[in-house]
């Protein structure tokens, strides 16, 4: 699932290039839950579905309802660190993508809910930071 904080073109652009993989779907947020759907709301609703993996450049530091439910949801996150918010939208499409790979194998290790930092630089070897939510 595609954060609302990125473009949901880039989610089904994404969709589409793992159409090979039969038991991936990739979703923008906005095409399952209204755009003014808050946050605790959607994480609540897809906390009984803990297959789902949230990609989001929010740190969910609005308040601690949402830091809480995130916590319980079971849901496994990728933050992107704050230089994502930084970089223009093909850049940022691009190295998503190229991420992508090693963020499909770290959320198929992942039975419970855990959260990773995503750093933009991407080196030779992906990297996640464990981070606690």
């Amino acid at each position: 699932l595609i954060d609302n904080n990125l473009p949901p073109q880039l989610a089904r652009a994404i969709e589409e290039l793992c159409r090979p993989y039969k038991n991936i779907e990739v979703w923008p947020l906005c095409d399952l839950f209204d755009a003014n759907t808050p946050d605790i709301d959607w994480i609540t609703d897809l906390s009984s579905e803990k297959a789902w993996v949230i990609i989001s450049q929010d740190r969910f530091a609005k308040g601690s309802a949402e830091k809480q439910a995130l916590r319980e949801s079971g849901l496994t996150v990728f933050f992107l660190d704050k230089q994502w918010a930084k970089q223009k939208y093909w850049d940022k499409s691009h190295n998503l993508v190229r991420w992508w790979p090693a963020i499909m194998e770290q959320a198929d290790r992942m039975t419970g809910g855990s959260a990773f930092r995503v750093r933009w630089r991407f080196g030779g070897k992906a990297q996640f930071e464990q981070v606690k939510v």
